[in-house]
């Protein structure tokens, strides 16, 4: 679709795996590592409770290993991306806004992370940026260990030399529009233990 950054497609190595996930457990994260996108999918299912209602970012990382598709047509989950898909963005979009606000369980990935520990998002509707800092009972993602960089100077590299333009190559190609950076978020910790789950893929997974 897009030439890729090779230096950003990379899986790290096992050192690197460990020590980003030593920090994220201080910065009060729960992590979890894994092989690859099977395992990551079996990781995100098993924190989800039947009936909650749950959202995610549109995450290639969830297609990948399989979780979108499954969330899609297991009616065990009150999925608000199966239930705002059916609604008119003319007329429900309040209505669509409040739904993906506050879920129970907030799904998804981020453009990188650095060794450090610091989650990084980019979005250009900021629709997933609330849930993931404070609107979510409970936040799950999912990231491929290639998403690993140095520091934020590197991980912001990523997301405009990487990222960006397979995001607005994909989103030409299905919607005939691009894509743009409107907000940032970047996580330094959680406030406390308990609400946000890294799940850490040894295979790279997502973009």
């Amino acid at each position: 679709m897009t030439a890729h950054v090779a230096e950003f497609e990379e899986a790290a190595g096992e050192r690197d795996l460990e020590a980003v996930a030593a920090n994220l457990r201080s910065r009060n994260f729960e992590v979890v590592i894994v092989d690859g996108p099977e395992a990551a999918r079996a990781e995100v299912m098993n924190r989800i409770p039947e009936g909650a209602q749950i959202h995610s970012g549109k995450s290639k990382t969830l297609e990948d290993i399989g979780a979108f598709a499954e969330l899609m047509h297991d009616d065990r989950y009150d999925f608000v991306r199966k239930r705002t898909g059916k609604m008119d963005r003319r007329t429900q979009m309040d209505e669509i806004r409040k739904l993906g606000a506050a879920p129970d369980v907030m799904l998804g990935s981020v453009q990188a992370i650095t060794q450090a520990g610091q989650l990084v998002v980019v979005s250009a509707s900021g629709s997933q940026v609330g849930p993931y800092a404070a609107g979510a009972a409970k936040v799950v993602y999912v990231i491929g260990s290639q998403k690993i960089v140095p520091d934020l100077d590197t991980a912001m590299r990523r997301v405009r030399e990487h990222v960006m333009p397979y995001e607005d190559a994909r989103l030409r190609e299905q919607l005939g529009v691009g894509t743009f950076i409107s907000r940032i978020l970047i996580t330094e910790r959680e406030a406390a233990p308990g609400r946000a789950t890294v799940i850490l893929v040894r295979e790279p997974v997502g973009v």
